[in-house]
């Protein structure tokens, strides 16, 4: 419940409005806790928030990995040990005897899983990288079907969407897609576990292509089309969605209350861009992480021919703003360099392949991230090297420079996707705000702002977690707007200011980076 609020015609009121701006802050001592479970593709975590004068406290009650299973030959998530974590640290929370507000989850986006009535989940679901996606992607791209799609989404197109996913469905076991009764993306299911409620959260539904941002609705005309089961499509619901009660199970089983279960952004980058500390209008988004989304936030989604071609994309963000972006590799190619070495037994934490990317000649070697060999798993130090070979560059053979080399390609892909951003937009970014794990990376940071000529602001670190708590204070009432919800980020996480240096070899690499 939102804190007793004085009276604007209290002698008070003026020293209320210059000591705590946002109408919650009026009440500087009461205090709010929010569960935030933020479930990433490399890990997992449960964090406990607390929300007093105006200021956001994040403490990591546990962390765990996560990562996609091999199973006979395909790519599988592991949810039933996710949610064995998940309870594990509500029961955590619940031990400090603390009040708590509300619970929430957020993960990334394109997966599922498929449920009837009894089975709460049919099979392990497949991790978006699965291969099986790449023969029903190739056959609508070759079938024209690509422009009515974007007309109606307003999605870019990727062999990882929802949309192929379930097409390969379909194709591998329709009966098996026909059992079903329910489809919910990861977040979505999990709170459903937690409340009972099966709805699918707009911002998360708005990443799969079969989601018509303009009308607010799954497009039936395209499940119809590629003959979806039109009957496991979930009622979709707004960002900042009450659900209900934790279950009576639930509570019984971790010591909790009736904690409300809330459907703040449940795709991750959702509630990261809602947590971007930003002013103004001229500033663009990273999230910087096993993906790099980069966008802006415009007042509606903007689907074109011209948006189009470049294979920019609409989400659904908060606040009735839409998030224009383009998806593209991240550091996923370095964390698949990373579980490479490891098998060879070379362990290398990410501050070590810093410091020997750091110590490595600079621009020596670049690869362009979006090659469509980079996307999928295994060898990728190889896969690197083969590019530079084709490419007629030098090749990197330490880890130094192969880290190098990623993170440099990185920087320079930001500043491609940045023009064509502003071309499409008609915007001029000035600041470019970097959020999420790879913000911690102050190499990065440096090289993205040395190759886009943009000043970079980074952090929080935790903004998918932090955008969690917050939008489950709005679903509250205990933040007021999205402008507020960004005066409590900026108030209580510290930004590092990164400015562009050396332009002429990021210009002459950045040419380089065109001709591939």
């Amino acid at each position: 419940m939102a804190p007793t609020l004085r009276p604007e015609s209290s002698p008070l009121a003026f020293l209320d409005r210059m000591l705590y701006p946002c109408a919650l802050f009026r009440s500087p001592m009461s205090v709010s806790r929010y569960i935030a479970v933020d479930l990433g593709a490399e890990s997992g975590r449960l964090m406990l928030a607390t929300l007093q004068a105006g200021r956001l406290a994040l403490e990591e009650v546990c962390r765990f990995a996560n990562g996609p299973l091999r199973i006979q030959s395909s790519l599988r998530w592991n949810t039933a040990g996710l949610w064995r974590e998940i309870v594990a640290g509500l029961r955590q929370v619940a031990a400090r005897g603390v009040p708590v507000a509300g619970v929430s989850v957020d993960s990334w986006g394109l997966d599922y899983v498929l449920m009837r009535a009894g089975e709460p989940q049919l099979g392990l679901p497949f991790c978006y990288r699965d291969p099986r996606t790449d023969a029903p992607y190739a056959e609508v791209l070759g079938n024209g079907d690509a422009p009515e799609i974007f007309a109606r989404t307003g999605i870019q197109f990727m062999p990882i969407n929802t949309l192929y996913q379930l097409l390969a469905d379909t194709r591998r076991d329709p009966a098996f897609l026909g059992s079903a009764e329910r489809f919910l993306m990861i977040g979505d299911w999990f709170h459903f576990l937690l409340s009972g409620t099966a709805a699918q959260e707009a911002s998360n539904a708005s990443t799969t292509q079969i989601y018509d941002p303009v009308a607010g609705q799954w497009s039936w005309e395209l499940i119809r089309r590629f003959g979806l089961p039109a009957a496991i499509f979930p009622e979709v619901v707004p960002p900042c969605t009450r659900l209900g009660p934790l279950l009576e199970d639930v509570r019984n089983e971790t010591g909790l209350g009736p904690v409300e279960v809330i459907a703040g952004c449940t795709h991750d980058t959702g509630a990261a861009v809602a947590a971007v500390p930003a002013r103004g209008e001229r500033w663009a988004y990273l999230s910087s992480g096993t993906w790099s989304l980069l966008g802006v936030e415009l007042p509606k989604p903007l689907i074109n021919e011209a948006v189009r071609q470049a294979n920019f994309t609409n989400e659904i963000g908060c606040g009735g703003t839409s998030r224009f972006l383009k998806n593209v590799v991240g550091l996923w190619i370095l964390q698949e360099c990373r579980r490479d070495w490891a098998q060879q037994g070379r362990h290398f934490t990410y501050e070590t392949l810093t410091r020997l990317a750091a110590e490595a000649d600079p621009l020596r070697s670049i690869i362009h991230p979006d090659d469509p060999r980079f996307a999928r798993p295994d060898r990728m130090p190889d896969k690197i090297r083969e590019f530079c070979r084709e490419t007629g560059q030098p090749v990197p053979e330490t880890p130094g420079q192969v880290a190098r080399c990623v993170l440099e390609s990185l920087a320079l892909l930001y500043r491609q996707v940045l023009e064509k951003l502003e071309e499409l937009t008609g915007m001029t970014v000035e600041v470019l705000h970097i959020v999420g794990g790879g913000s911690q990376s102050a190499l990065l940071n440096q090289f993205a702002a040395n190759a886009t000529g943009r000043k970079v602001l980074a952090g929080p670190v935790e903004a998918s977690a932090v955008g969690n708590a917050l939008l489950q204070a709005m679903a509250l009432g205990h933040i007021g707007s999205l402008s507020e919800l960004r005066e409590v980020v900026r108030a209580s996480f510290p930004m590092e200011a990164f400015e562009p240096r050396d332009p002429a070899p990021w210009e002459q690499a950045f040419r380089r980076l065109g001709a591939f």
